[in-house]
């Protein structure tokens, strides 16, 4: 249950809208804030809140120092061409003067991230000329010594304290089951280590090398600010977020209609519908200043330059293919096998003409644009139509049916869920966006949970070919194996007066990764196909994955759109 709490106050005790007051929550129904509790801050009873505030620091710092020290153990292992790209940033930056930023091409490895992140990098590399200035010049393409590696590993584990600070926020917003007495059974514990061990953002920032974590503790602190009615902060924090990473702006429906809903119209009536004279004007005006406010300082430069076309050509760069060298699990891996296995049928059959059909392969590896032989080829155009369309049933959802955090929260994973699966050239690693959100959800109702366990297992099962290398297959399978195990014992044991998380068919899906891994790591390599077909294990992989982030994402949204959300709820 999400309570919207001021941010020194302690929670209350979660209210159920039930005749059995005392039997603990299962629900995430908004809480009505009472004088002097949520919205004023009395004193807390046996809530998450309380835990965090009285007992919870020792367990959160020995949590949050246990993964640092693991990342740190992780210093040495394999890292991908990222950290060639973010090196060359330091190079850009801290040589070139704002002008030249966007234009800088050296490398093929350009400066493509908002202004914000061009700013981090140059803040970093007056930290990074004391460990190794050659790591500093443009013209050292690929340069990985020693003092550059620990210097770039550290950065990330570094920033990453945001990332901790935004996670005990969210842990602050969750109250916890009365009943449970072992703080290992405590909503709150869980989700920190759900979001702090989380096994995807540890292999993709630690390993491959990037820098998720402190932009993600950005939008798990604006998301507990909102919660917490703290909406100016919120719209403020994830403003900065957007000009730091660009992908969040799949997120921003969620964000606009819920401060539209919840803070520019201040009242509902008893029956939970809006209330349009509470439309508050000047609550519109601050939000559109912070809007202004930080555009300005991000593209102002750059637009008294006249760079901002050159800027937005960088970010946005639709040349680069539907998809990328590996295709991430979404509906246009589904829709590019299935123009594959009718390509393949079509020349068995003589339905196709050898002579006709591009050279150019989906899955030979490079990022480039190409044409689908049977169906039609997708544009960027279709994309974001697709996006849209597929975003609105949670938008609508979020102002009709308003449930507060929660709803918020919903929609902002339905939003980043749907961009994940018909967006443009997407990343496998976008899948981080809804994975961490839904975290919240997960520790709060059964539904949620069962849905959770499926898209993170799936997910994360995805970003195994991220790390191709011998040393790091023990890692990625151990680390991968522990936290799953986890997610699965912890959230049975918290939901375990209730229904099963997981039906035999989903059960059956899951269990059939590891013979999946099994073929394409210890099987497919000893066959000759390894040197014909090469593409195979990274299309069976995405394929299958594929199957499990959509079914994922419409079990999600069959649940947001069925719920019955009761007048209470929708007045409170």
């Amino acid at each position: 249950m999400w309570c919207s709490v001021e941010p020194r106050a302690a929670l209350p005790t979660p209210l159920r809208p039930s005749k059995h007051r005392h039997s603990p929550p299962t629900s995430m129904a908004p809480l009505r804030p009472s004088p002097g509790a949520c919205a004023g801050g009395g004193r807390a009873r046996n809530g998450g809140g309380s835990i965090m505030a009285a007992g919870g620091r020792s367990w959160f710092g020995a949590l949050a120092l246990g993964v640092s020290f693991l990342k740190c153990l992780l210093i040495p292992t394999y890292h991908s061409t990222d950290f060639e790209v973010h090196r060359n940033w330091l190079a850009i930056t801290h040589n070139l003067p704002l002008s030249q930023w966007y234009y800088e091409a050296t490398s093929e490895w350009t400066l493509d991230y908002p202004p914000f992140f061009a700013w981090f990098e140059y803040a970093l590399s007056h930290i990074a000329k004391y460990f190794d200035p050659k790591m500093l010049v443009i013209e050292n393409l690929n340069y990985s010594s020693h003092a550059t590696i620990f210097f770039q590993r550290f950065s990330v584990i570094f920033t990453d304290i945001l990332f901790i600070y935004a996670v005990h926020e969210c842990c602050r917003c969750v109250n916890g089951k009365r009943s449970a007495k072992d703080i290992l059974e405590k909503p709150t514990f869980i989700l920190a280590v759900l979001l702090l061990w989380n096994f995807g953002l540890l292999i993709v920032d630690h390993i491959h090398f990037q820098y998720n974590g402190f932009l993600f503790g950005l939008m798990l602190l604006s998301v507990a600010r909102l919660c917490q009615r703290r909406y100016l902060e919120g719209a403020l924090l994830f403003a900065i977020l957007l000009h730091f990473k660009h992908i969040y702006m799949y997120v921003a429906p969620a964000y606009g209609i819920y401060l539209l809903r919840s803070y520019c119209f201040t009242a509902n009536n008893a029956d939970g519908s809006l209330k349009w004279r509470s439309f508050s004007f000047l609550h519109v005006i601050l939000l559109a200043l912070i809007v202004c406010l930080v555009s300005a300082l991000s593209l102002g430069p750059f637009i008294v330059l006249g760079q901002l076309p050159q800027v937005i050509s960088r970010l946005f760069p639709f040349k680069r293919g539907l998809c990328h060298a590996y295709w991430a699990p979404n509906f246009w891996a589904l829709y590019n096998a299935v123009d594959k296995a009718l390509t393949v049928v079509g020349l068995k059959y003589n339905f196709l003409d050898p002579t006709k059909i591009a050279k150019a392969s989906m899955t030979g590896g490079l990022v480039q644009e190409f044409q689908h032989t049977v169906l039609p080829s997708v544009t960027p155009l279709a994309t974001l139509i697709c996006t849209f369309i597929s975003i609105l049933p949670s938008v609508f959802c979020l102002w009709f049916k308003p449930q507060g955090p929660r709803g918020f929260l919903q929609c902002l994973v339905l939003c980043a869920l749907s961009s994940f699966m018909f967006g443009w050239h997407v990343h496998e690693k976008a899948i981080l966006l809804a994975i961490l959100p839904l975290s919240l959800l997960s520790v709060q109702r059964t539904k949620d949970a069962g849905i959770y366990l499926i898209l993170t297992t799936t997910g994360h099962f995805s970003l195994f070919p991220l790390l191709f290398t011998a040393p790091e297959l023990p890692i990625k399978i151990l680390l991968m194996l522990l936290f799953t195990v986890y997610s699965f014992s912890s959230l049975k044991s918290l939901f375990r007066r209730d229904r099963p998380l997981l039906n035999w068919l989903e059960t059956i899906y899951l269990i059939q990764l590891v013979p999946l891994e099994i073929f394409c790591e210890i099987i497919f390599p000893l066959t000759s196909w390894k040197l014909q077909l090469p593409f195979v294990p990274l299309l069976l992989t995405s394929v299958y994955c594929a199957l499990g982030v959509t079914y994922a994402w419409l079990k999600l949204y069959i649940s947001v759109l069925t719920e019955h959300v009761s007048v209470r709820q929708k007045a409170e």
